[in-house]
C-alpha cells in the first residue's frame, strides 16, 4: 500500500495556520492569560490559611462539618508543604479552562440534544477528541500559543470538552417526553420549555459532566507542567525530571487534596440545585441523630456567606497592612528594579547549575527571575516565540544543530561560555574487554541489549540513533532506552554499586566522572563529531531590551573545574536546594560574582 504522507499534510496544514491566523492565536493568548492572571490574582492575595478557611466553611455549607474540617486539614496540609502558591495556580488553571469549556459545552449539548443530525455530526468528532493522547495537544498547543499557562489550559479545555457536552445532551434528553408534550400542550415555547423544564430536571445529569470535566481539567496539569504551565503540574514534571522523590509526593497529594474537594463540592452543588437532591437532603436531615447530626450540620446560607465574607474582608485586611519583607537591593545594585527576566533551562546538570547561577546574580541586583524546566523542544520554541528571555545550555554547532537550523533566526547567540564538550557513551572501568565504540559489536548480551539514554528530544539521542549506532553496525543489536537524565545516571549508579555491566549516554564535562570509575568508549571513525560550546541563547530583541543583562551574559565564562565544582556543591546539598548550594559555592568564588 502506498505511503500516506499524512504527517507532511498536518504540517503543511500548520504552517498555514500560523501564516494566516496569528492575530487570532495572538488575541485568544491574551483572552486566555487576562482570565488566568486575574483569577490567580483573587485566588493567591488572601493569606493562604484564611483562604483555607473560607473554602472551608463553603464545604461545611454543601456537605456538614465534617466535610469542612477536613478541607481545612487538606488545604492547611497543602501550605504545610509550601506548595500554596503552586496549588493555587493550579486551580485558576483548571477554572479558567472549566469556564471556557462549559461555554463552550452546555450549548453545543443543548443543540446535539435539539437535533439528532447534529448529535449524529458530533458524536464521533468527540470520539475522536477524548480517545487521542492527552499529551498530543500540547504539540499544537505549543506551536500556536508558545510555552506557558496559555497551551497547559488550551489542551485541558480539549481534552475535557467531550464529557461536557455528552452529559448535558444526555441529561436533557433523559427528561421525560410527557413532561415536554404537556409544556408544549400549554402553549409553552420551546424556548422556555428549555429554560423551564428541560433544563432544571436535567441539572443533576449536567453537573455531573461539570464534575466530569474538573476531574480531567485536573488530570491534566502535570502534563502542562512539561510546557511551562507551572503549579503543581510544574512541580511534578521537576520531581520527574530530577527523580525527587518527596517533592513528586508533596506535589502529587497536594493535587489529590484538590481534586478531592472540587469533586466533592461539585458533587454536593448538584444535589442542592436539583429538586430531587433538595428533598432527599432534607429527609437524611431530618433522619439523622447523635453524632451524625452534629457531624453533618449544615449553617444556614446567610450564616455561611456571612462567615466567608468576614475572613475575607480579614484576608483582605492582613494583605494589605502586611509589611513587605521582599525589598530588593538598594543603590546602584538594584539594576533590575524589580524587573521580571524569564529563563528556560533542560534538566542537565550543567543546565541546572548555570541557570541557578545566573538567577542568584541577577536576583542581588534587583531582579525577578521566572526559572522554568522544559524540554529542549519546548524550551527552544519558547525562546523563538518570546515566552523566555535565554537558557545557557545551547549545544552549537553539532548537538542542538536541529533546533538552531529551525529556529535560529528567531533567536540571538550571546556566545560560548564553556568549551569545548564531548558526547560519549561510557560504561565502567571495571568493563575490561570494551574500550571502543568498536568493541561493542557482538556483546550486546552483556548489557541486556540496551543502551541507557536520556531524554528523548536531547541532540545527543538523536546523533547516537541516527549516526553513531549506525556507523558501527549496531543497529537492531542495541536499543537506546529513552529517559531522563536523572533516570540514566539512577541506573548508572545502581549498576555500578553491583558490578554489573551498564552502557550509558554521557557527556563532558559531567560530575559523574568524578563520582565513579568510568570509561569513555573511544570514537576513532569520529560518529559523535567534533566538541561544542555551550552557548547562552536569547530571545531576538533581547539584547536591546537589557544590554547589561545581555552583555554580562556575554563576558560570562566557567573553567572545567568551576563548573564540576558547582555541580558537586548541587548535588552534595541536595535536590531543590540548588540555589542554596549556588550562594554557598560563590562564597568560595567571589570573582564569578563580580562578572557580573
Amino acid at each position: 500500500m502506498p505511503r500516506l504522507h499524512l504527517g507532511a499534510w498536518v504540517d503543511s496544514g500548520v504552517d498555514f495556520l500560523q501564516r494566516h491566523l496569528t492575530w487570532l492565536f495572538d488575541a485568544i493568548s491574551a483572552l486566555v492569560t487576562g482570565l488566568y492572571d486575574g483569577i490567580d490574582a483573587v485566588l493567591s492575595a488572601p493569606h493562604p490559611l484564611l483562604f483555607a478557611g473560607i473554602l472551608a466553611v463553603g464545604a461545611w455549607w454543601l456537605r456538614g462539618l465534617l466535610a469542612g474540617l477536613l478541607a481545612f486539614a487538606g488545604l492547611a496540609l497543602i501550605d504545610s508543604v509550601d506548595l500554596w502558591s503552586d496549588a493555587m495556580s493550579t486551580l485558576s488553571l483548571v477554572l479558567v479552562a472549566t469556564l471556557v469549556t462549559l461555554v463552550i459545552a452546555i450549548p453545543l449539548g443543548i443543540w446535539a440534544s435539539r437535533s439528532d443530525r447534529v448529535s449524529a455530526v458530533l458524536r464521533p468528532v468527540l470520539d475522536f477528541m477524548q480517545t487521542m493522547p492527552a499529551m498530543v495537544y500540547l504539540i499544537p498547543g505549543i506551536i500556536f500559543f508558545g510555552v506557558g499557562v496559555v497551551p497547559g489550559i488550551i489542551a485541558t479545555i480539549i481534552f475535557s470538552l467531550p464529557p461536557g457536552v455528552r452529559m448535558t445532551e444526555l441529561g436533557i434528553r433523559q427528561v421525560d417526553s410527557d413532561l415536554v408534550e404537556a409544556a408544549d400542550a400549554f402553549g409553552t415555547t420551546p424556548r422556555d420549555t428549555l429554560v423551564r423544564v428541560q433544563l432544571p430536571l436535567a441539572l443533576p445529569t449536567i453537573m455531573a459532566g461539570i464534575n466530569q470535566v474538573i476531574m480531567l481539567g485536573l488530570s491534566m496539569v502535570v502534563i502542562a507542567g512539561m510546557v511551562g504551565g507551572g503549579g503543581l503540574g510544574g512541580a511534578v514534571y521537576r520531581a520527574i525530571g530530577n527523580v525527587d522523590i518527596g517533592l513528586g509526593f508533596e506535589a502529587g497529594i497536594s493535587i489529590v487534596i484538590l481534586a478531592m474537594y472540587l469533586d466533592r463540592m461539585t458533587g454536593a452543588l448538584g444535589r442542592h440545585v436539583s429538586p430531587l437532591g433538595r428533598r432527599a437532603l432534607a429527609k437524611a436531615r431530618s433522619a439523622a441523630t447523635g453524632a451524625a447530626k452534629v457531624w453533618n450540620h449544615r449553617p444556614q446560607p446567610a450564616y455561611a456567606v456571612s462567615g466567608a465574607v468576614v475572613l475575607a474582608l480579614v484576608a483582605g485586611g492582613l494583605n494589605t497592612f502586611a509589611a513587605d519583607d521582599e525589598t530588593g537591593p538598594a543603590g546602584a545594585a538594584n539594576i533590575g528594579k524589580g524587573r521580571t527576566v524569564s529563563v528556560g533551562y533542560i534538566p542537565w546538570d550543567e543546565g541546572i547549575a548555570s541557570t541557578f547561577l545566573w538567577k542568584e546574580l541577577l536576583e542581588r541586583r534587583g531582579f525577578k527571575v521566572d526559572a522554568r524546566q522544559l524540554e529542549a523542544g519546548a524550551l527552544y520554541t519558547g525562546l523563538a516565540g518570546g515566552q523566555l528571555d535565554f537558557q545557557t545550555d545551547a549545544w552549537l554547532p553539532v548537538t542542538h544543530a536541529q533546533y538552531w537550523e529551525k529556529y535560529g533566526n528567531k533567536l540571538e547567540d550571546l556566545g560560548s561560555w564553556y568549551g569545548p564538550t564531548s558526547l560519549e557513551l561510557s560504561v565502567p572501568s571495571y568493563m575490561k574487554d570494551v574500550r571502543s565504540l568498536a568493541d561493542l559489536k557482538g556483546k550486546s548480551a552483556q548489557f541486556k541489549g540496551r543502551i541507557i539514554g536520556i531524554e528523548p528530544s536531547a541532540g545527543a539521542m538523536s546523533i547516537l540513533k541516527d549516526k553513531v549506532l549506525k556507523e558501527y553496525g549496531l543497529e537492531g543489536e542495541y536499543q537506546v532506552v529513552d529517559g531522563s537524565t536523572p533516570g540514566m545516571l539512577a541506573e548508572l549508579k545502581r549498576a555500578y554499586d553491583k558490578k554489573e555491566p551498564v552502557l550509558a549516554v554521557l557527556w563532558s564535562p559531567h560530575w559523574a566522572y568524578s563520582s565513579y570509575e568510568l570509561t569513555k568508549l573511544e570514537d576513532p571513525k569520529g560518529a559523535w563529531g567534533k566538541g561544542d560550546g555551550i552557548h547562552t541563547l536569547a530571545r531576538k530583541g533581547f539584547a536591546a531590551d537589557e544590554p547589561e543583562v545581555a552583555e554580562w551574559l556575554r563576558s560570562f565564562k566557567l573553567t572545567e573545574e568551576q563548573l564540576t565544582g558547582l555541580e558537586a556543591k548541587i548535588q552534595e546539598i541536595g535536590k531543590g536546594k540548588e540555589q542554596e548550594a549556588v550562594r554557598a559555592w560563590l562564597t568560595d568564588h567571589p570573582e564569578i560574582d563580580k562578572l557580573a
